[in-house]
């Protein structure tokens, strides 16, 4: 199925706005028994490093890569390319595992996965805002 590259932008702030809402989701509801200024603190920290290192430049890139497309219509799956669709599937199962494990306490998976969910969240969130306005973007 074919849709408008700019809708692709569209999809790219759905999916990753599901997965930074779950994982914040996950993290949030394990945080009850480990609220602590060091702990918050350190939530901050892996978001900021997530969103400065990894998540801010992916929302670029990918918007760059989708923007400069020279068909109008492309696949609805180009919002990712080979990579980050492999990258997307690691971390995934890299989290399902360290959570099913048990690897990883309660407090790690708090403290990590609210300061990544977070910053997956904002993702979802800085695609859609370059789909609002994708036009000014060209």
């Amino acid at each position: 199925m074919k849709v408008n590259k700019k809708t692709l932008l569209l999809i790219a702030c759905i999916v990753w706005g599901i997965a930074g809402f779950n994982i914040l989701r996950i993290g949030i509801s394990s945080y009850e028994n480990y609220i602590s200024l060091i702990n918050l603190s350190c939530s901050i920290i892996v978001f900021s490093i997530f969103q400065y290192f990894i998540f801010g430049k992916l929302v670029k890139k990918h918007t760059r890569r989708i923007a400069s497309y020279t068909e109008t219509k492309q696949f609805f799956l180009h919002f990712f390319d080979i990579k980050s669709f492999f990258i997307m599937a690691f971390m995934m199962t890299g989290g399902i595992w360290l959570r099913s494990s048990g690897i990883a306490p309660e407090r790690f998976i708090a403290v990590f996965y609210s300061g990544l969910g977070a910053s997956l969240f904002l993702a979802g969130i800085l695609f859609g805002k370059n789909y609002l306005q994708y036009d000014s973007l060209l």
